[in-house]
């Protein structure tokens, strides 16, 4: 029963500590409340459509506005691609399909439950963090 109980406690410390120092509320964790605003669109319905999408999806788990974590930053994915239809296609087929290599062995999950026109909506968002 002991062995069970050690465990058990072991299997719940190693979940806690592959989800990182992360909040449940799905915010962007930025150091400035307008680094998860579009930058030069801040009326732009598609970016603030995208913002919103990927802030009800899982989206801030694995990534920040302008902090590395387990994945890229937003605003260095932005630098990274120029806002072109094809960048969009192609990443918003990434976000869906998921893909490893262009930032390092760490893969990013697909998302297959996200729509193409919500994902691309998600990646404009990104893509208008481009300083």
């Amino acid at each position: 029963m002991k062995k069970i109980a050690v465990s058990f406690l072991f299997i719940a410390g190693m979940t806690l500590m592959s989800c990182g120092n992360q909040s449940n509320d799905k915010t962007p964790d930025t150091k400035s409340t307008d680094a998860a605003k579009p930058a030069d669109n801040s009326g732009d319905s598609k970016s603030e459509k995208g913002l919103a999408l990927v802030a009800k999806s899982d989206c801030f788990t694995c990534h920040k506005v302008a902090e590395t974590s387990t994945g890229p930053a937003y605003t260095a994915v932005a630098a990274k691609y120029p806002n072109n239809q094809a960048v969009i296609d192609s990443l918003s087929e990434k976000v869906i399909k998921g893909g490893s290599g262009n930032w390092g062995s760490v893969p990013m999950i697909a998302h297959p439950s996200i729509s193409s026109e919500d994902a691309k909506s998600m990646v404009e968002y990104v893509l208008s963090l481009k300083k």
